[in-house]
């Protein structure tokens, strides 16, 4: 099937162009560019003789005309929402993989390709908070007052945000994900690492997915006279924030591979260059694909802030904010992609993802994998962000061939 780079290089530029603001992808969920690119794919797809409808919480799903929307039909699929000046890759490189296929096989006179096309809606989290509000509200994971909880910079909640673009909250049960419809999930993505773009790899296949426990730390010391008050006499939140984060990272160099802990955002008050800080908030990204890991290093976390802060004076909360487990791809979905892998590209390797994707979300619930296309210098959530439309292309042409396949 004739599986076209230059078509799918033509879908990634026309969606890069539906953006808030110059310099990056800007499209915060149900934003006027979200729209316009979701808008985008649809048309595409009913160029090609797709219907398609959106879901109650908020996802677009398109198929082949001819296929019923109860017949079990492969879903592939990823986000055109992005973080604030992010790359043009992330997310849609899983929308117009699926795209293409779609057109391919009208080309080679396929009208009823087993395939349906998925935009999962608010996939970063960067616009409400909390991320993969619509893999998870579609699962049955989020209830109605959940997603009215959660709001994004103008305040609106979920539920407010999405209406305009179809979003129900009367009919979430009635329109829920069922696992009847469909023979599995597979999520084509950028890697967003060095890994495969350093080894030179076109292709991977995606094994598992990291588990992520979030968290927000206070820490309440006491202001005083940055001239006046000895060392000795400090209660100084700002330097027991530091030597938190530098345990931190030690901890996470110490718990295994593939195990990362990030202090992404700090506030500090009253934040005056003469002031001793008094109150400090920061947060924590810890992620590993074990379980186990995320587990131990819970404790160790909360052990280490406690200790620093006890020998400090320093008064302190943590607060979980996100659990998400660490998910393992289906393993005979992952041999056969491998296989189809070998046929197609010649060369692949298999991969853990440290980022999380709607994939883990529908992991437990249907057969999932993933398949992974190199990033250039591992650069990601950035407009240098970047992905050779030819491995996008490979990637295009192993899962069509999974779908193709009886």
């Amino acid at each position: 099937m004739p599986i076209s780079a230059e078509r799918i290089r033509a879908d990634i530029d026309a969606i890069a162009r539906f953006t808030e603001s110059p310099g990056g992808a800007d499209r915060p969920t149900f934003s006027n560019a979200w729209r316009q690119a979701r808008d985008y794919v649809i048309e595409q797809a009913k160029r090609v003789g797709c219907k398609v409808r959106i879901d109650a919480a908020g996802n677009m799903h398109a198929r082949p005309e001819s296929v019923d929307w109860s017949t079990p039909v492969w879903l592939s699929g990823s986000h055109i929402d992005s973080v604030p000046r992010g790359g043009d890759y992330d997310g849609v490189v899983g929308i117009v993989t699926s795209l293409e296929m779609l057109r391919a096989a009208k080309e080679d006179g396929i009208a009823a390709l087993p395939l349906e096309l998925i935009i999962f809606a608010e996939e970063e989290g960067t616009t409400f908070g909390l991320g993969m509000l619509g893999s998870r509200a579609w699962v049955g994971d989020l209830s109605v007052e959940q997603l009215s909880a959660v709001r994004n910079a103008k305040g609106e909640n979920y539920i407010e945000a999405g209406g305009p673009h179809d979003v129900r909250p009367s009919l979430l049960l009635e329109d829920a994900f069922d696992a009847r419809r469909y023979l599995g999930l597979v999520e084509v993505h950028i890697e967003q690492g060095p890994g495969m773009w350093n080894a030179g790899v076109p292709l991977a296949v995606v094994t598992a997915i990291a588990g992520r426990k979030q968290y927000k730390v206070k820490l309440k010391g006491v202001a005083n006279h940055a001239g006046s008050t000895s060392m000795a006499d400090r209660k100084d939140a700002l330097a027991a924030a530091a030597v938190c984060i530098l345990q931190l990272e030690g901890l996470a160099n110490g718990l295994g591979e593939q195990t990362v802990i990030t202090v992404g955002r700090i506030e500090c008050h009253p934040n005056a260059i003469n002031v001793i800080p008094a109150h400090l908030e920061f947060t924590i990204d810890f992620r590993s694909p074990s379980q186990d890991v995320l587990t131990d290093g819970d404790a160790q976390i909360r052990q280490r802030i406690e200790q620093v802060c006890s020998r400090r004076g320093i008064e302190h909360t943590i607060q979980p904010t996100e659990d998400a487990p660490a998910v393992q791809m289906n393993a005979d979905l992952c041999a056969n992609l491998t296989r189809f892998a070998a046929k197609i590209a010649k060369e692949s390797a298999t991969a853990v993802s440290g980022a999380l994707h709607d994939a883990a979300i529908l992991a437990p619930h249907l057969p999932t994998a993933m398949l992974f296309v190199p990033s250039r210098d591992g650069i990601s959530h950035n407009p240098a962000e970047f992905s050779r439309v030819e491995d996008v292309a490979l990637a295009a042409g192993v899962l069509l061939e999974l779908v193709v396949t009886r």
